[in-house]
């Protein structure tokens, strides 16, 4: 039975933004999907956009044989970008979710059914999750990824930090629990920890599955997102093993910029 993916895009005020993360969408060659846009009460013309859009896209899938593809659309105030995303969970109806900021795309239009095939034949794995480019604001690329996803993935993979983007992490929908709205800046990384505490299977689609566009939530409030993050840690891994790794990630980092500043 083919499996059906539940994309989820959260936005507020980002028009130009999510019009690229609408078009990747529209391009996907994969059939069973639903788009699900969850607005905070946007003013700049977006949810008229995602209106025009929606129908856009009725017609494309029609002129393309394809099955008409459930689209969502939420617009109403929220209690930030994790109370959002509670919502897009609450209201999706697919095998798997899979999130997508404003801004963020599919790395090419075969991503979706692609990773479709490596969960088929991997036997529809609670998790599966692979590598993520970054972007700018325009969409062209930046870098890959500093962090690495590893060839094996566990919850305490992310004592080292996150592991594997948000966005490059595809969640069956009967496994993933709701965002902890005590963190502001850092509940994707609880959730992750939690998703994969409670899976019995995570694969490696040995994939690169997201452009990123940098400027996130996270990147412009990044000491508090990093605050968070330490909790989160001392919660899971321990408070005193954390001190340890923090302790020796400052050391590493001193000795590497003073051996720059003496060369």
């Amino acid at each position: 039975m083919p499996l059906h993916f539940s994309i989820i895009t959260v936005t507020y005020n980002a028009r130009k933004a999510l019009e690229r993360t609408m078009q990747s969408v529209e391009v996907q060659t994969y059939g069973k999907m639903e788009y699900l846009v969850i607005d905070g009460g946007s003013t700049d013309g977006t949810m008229e956009r995602v209106t025009r859009w929606e129908a856009e896209v009725a017609d494309e899938r029609t002129r393309r044989g394809m099955e008409p593809m459930r689209c969502v659309t939420v617009s109403e105030p929220d209690r930030g970008l994790y109370d959002a995303m509670n919502k897009g969970l609450q209201r999706a109806t697919g095998d798997y979710v899979w999130f997508l900021n404003a801004g963020d795309t599919f790395r090419s239009p075969e991503t979706v059914a692609q990773l479709a095939d490596v969960a088929e034949r991997n036997g529809w794995p609670d998790i599966l999750y692979g590598e993520t480019d970054v972007t700018d604001s325009e969409g062209r690329f930046i870098a890959e990824r500093r962090l690495k996803a590893p060839e094996m993935l566990t919850w305490r993979s992310f004592r080292m930090g996150m592991r594997v983007s948000h966005q490059a992490f595809v969640v069956k929908r009967s496994v993933a629990p709701t965002y902890d709205l005590q963190y502001r800046f850092s509940a994707d990384f609880d959730w992750c920890i939690r998703c994969m505490k409670q899976s019995q299977r995570i694969v490696n689609s040995r994939m690169r599955l997201v452009n990123y566009e940098a400027e996130g939530m996270t990147t412009r409030n990044r000491k508090a997102s990093l605050v968070e993050r330490y909790r989160i840690m001392c919660r899971y891994y321990g408070a005193l093993p954390t001190q340890m790794r923090h302790l020796w990630f400052a050391t590493r980092f001193l000795w590497a910029k003073a051996s720059f500043e003496i060369l």
